[in-house]
């Protein structure tokens, strides 16, 4: 079974109990509101709706799980056992603790992107630069039409402050993946801290054509609606900025992401980047658009 048809049938279940329940409380309700019904072997017509559709919930909560248990060991099989512990501890910035179970996934003969991709972030993010670098290498010699690969690589170029080289292994990643918007996002950010301003731009425009996680909307958001405000396209910069401030509670994961990255160019250069971003939108709050 595909990935696809694997999510749509853990959605799909969960669904399904959902709409199980709503007919259980709505037959329940009519049951109560209407009074008694004609009796067809001591159940009105409505309880057994509402039973059935309590059955029917019970089942798709029941088939939920276990296609999620299914999803969980499908994913230790593919990532190794260490993966999910070592993700769980990246995303709390607990990076050294991470790597030995990144390590044991790759002992484990289970070397993907995505493991890679995690080890290169760790190591950079405990200032093993050269390994890092290494296993951005890796990932890309193993993978070479992969553009998680590519982003893997930008990573470890990133926290090395070295912004051209990470923004020319982005462009390939947007080669083999052109409608992902975070991926262009990432272009843009690295391409505007590189001082590329007219193609990070084209970049931050190409990524506003697709829905994106609010960490992301926030800072191309910001991006556009400064670059509109000083070329005076100021429709432009307007919906920009309220899209920009639609999109605030995505700073909170850059910024409790800024103390992993202390003392590192990268780190002062985004810390600076959020503080930009909180003075427009209190500036936006004040009704001052500039």
């Amino acid at each position: 079974m595909s990935r696809r048809l694997q999510w749509l049938a853990v959605f799909g279940s969960l669904g399904l109990a959902l709409a199980g329940m709503v007919i259980f409380v709505g037959a329940l309700i009519t049951e109560m509101v209407a009074g008694p019904q004609r009796m067809i072997n001591g159940m009105s017509p409505v309880v057994q709706l509402a039973v059935s559709g309590l059955c029917l919930a019970a089942v798709m909560f029941l088939l939920w799980f276990v296609l999620v248990g299914l999803l969980l060991v499908r994913q230790a099989r593919q990532q190794g056992s260490g993966y999910a512990e070592a993700y769980r501890l990246i995303e709390s910035f607990r990076f050294r603790e991470a790597i030995p179970l990144l390590q044991r996934s790759i002992n484990e003969g289970k070397e993907t992107a995505d493991v890679l991709m995690l080890l290169t972030s760790a190591y950079a993010h405990t200032g093993q630069l050269a390994k890092a670098q290494a296993t951005a290498d890796r990932s890309v010699q193993l993978f070479p039409n992969d553009p998680s690969a590519y982003i893997t690589l930008a990573n470890g170029y990133r926290m090395q402050a070295a912004y051209d080289e990470a923004a020319s292994a982005l462009r390939k990643a947007t080669e083999l993946a052109p409608d992902q918007p975070i991926v262009w996002a990432e272009l843009g950010f690295l391409q505007h801290f590189a001082g590329d301003e007219a193609t990070a731009i084209v970049a931050f425009e190409r990524a506003a054509t697709h829905a994106m996680p609010a960490m992301y909307g926030v800072r191309v958001y910001y991006h556009l609606a400064q670059v509109y405000q000083k070329t005076d396209e100021t429709k432009k910069a307007v919906r920009a900025t309220a899209k920009m401030m639609s999109a605030r509670d995505g700073l909170k994961v850059w910024r409790s992401g800024l103390s992993a990255m202390e003392g590192t160019a990268y780190g002062l250069a985004l810390r600076n980047e959020i503080a930009a971003i909180e003075q427009a939108l209190a500036d936006a709050d004040a009704g001052n658009l500039g």
